[in-house]
């Protein structure tokens, strides 16, 4: 019996992630949790997609709940609770107010579902890594962030596209902050087998302009059609069914650092790791040029300066 909770389930991304896990067929019972006041939403939500999966003879259990008491069990608890990013707004801008939502989840977690593997998809992610991290308790291994999934998903969509071939040829990742200090691993990118510094030379490729657009995605979206949706959903569920499924799989996810990468430490960011139903088995070593570097390290410098004002903040 694997069972999943939500937590802002009647949200954009947390109803969208809850709909394609269900489609997914690998969880068994999916929680849809919502403060008080959102409750009928949740279960109306919960009504529309029992008739959607019939179609397809798929018999997840959904829940919808209030009450703490549900989330017990869980093999994996997601918080996507949080004032989402308007047009405009950086990730960072977030930080703040939530923060205490993110810290308030994540004792209640601890509580309620201490066996759990916590997902953070809340803004900015990174930071709310740290907080869950330290307002829980856990392990390092069992609280995880969304990190840079869906950037190195949007970066294999672009170079898929600009070059016109099939994505599965393109191996490609991004680290460092989700956000504005991400860092595209160009050196190491591969299509169909061939370094990308190579591949250059014979397709009419702007590395530069794919980059920008790259870290503009989000707002970009927000601009044209006031949120982001398939993209986000579709990444923490397939984050979500790596996990419960003990697939092994390399992704990049936020994860707090103990210098496992260059020596940064007491800050997460976006890095390579597998991942099990325990969580984080391994943070997979990263070979990076002296301009990667650079901006990783100004990566971890910016977030973590953010993370220590707000943990000062909200008093962890």
């Amino acid at each position: 019996m694997v069972k999943v909770s939500i937590l802002g389930s009647t949200g954009v991304i947390g109803k969208n992630v809850a709909f394609t896990l269900a489609r997914a067929d690998t969880v068994d019972e999916i929680v849809f949790f919502s403060r008080p006041q959102s409750v009928d939403k949740a279960k109306g939500e919960t009504f529309d997609m029992y008739d959607a999966l019939a179609a397809e003879d798929i018999d997840c259990r959904l829940t919808p709940s209030c009450d703490y008491a549900d989330i017990e069990g869980s093999a994996i608890v997601l918080i996507t609770a949080g004032t989402p990013r308007k047009e405009g707004m950086k990730r960072i801008d977030l930080a703040i107010p939530n923060a205490e939502i993110v810290k308030n989840y994540a004792e209640k977690i601890a509580e309620h579902a201490p066996d759990s593997i916590i997902l953070i998809a809340t803004n900015p992610v990174d930071v709310m890594t740290t907080v869950a991290l330290k307002a829980s308790g856990f392990k390092k291994s069992k609280v995880i962030g969304i990190g840079n999934h869906l950037d190195s998903l949007r970066l294999k969509a672009y170079f898929s596209r600009q070059i016109d071939v099939n994505s599965s040829e393109v191996h490609t990742r991004v680290i460092g902050e989700h956000g504005d200090h991400m860092v595209p691993l160009l050196s190491s990118t591969t299509i169909g087998g061939i370094p990308l510094k190579y591949f250059v030379e014979y397709v009419d490729l702007d590395i530069t302009r794919l980059v920008k657009r790259l870290k503009n995605a989000g707002n970009t979206i927000i601009s044209k059609k006031g949120a982001t949706e398939y993209g986000p959903s579709y990444a923490i569920a397939n984050l979500i069914s790596t996990i419960i499924t003990d697939s092994h799989k390399v992704l990049t996810v936020s994860i707090y650092l103990d210098g496992e990468i260059y020596g940064v430490e007491d800050v997460s960011l976006g890095v390579p790791a597998v991942l099990t139903k325990k969580g984080v088995a391994m943070i997979v070593p990263i070979h990076m040029n002296d301009i990667e570097r650079k901006e990783f390290f100004e990566a971890a410098k910016s977030v973590k300066e953010v993370t220590d004002n707000v943990l000062d903040y909200i008093n962890l």
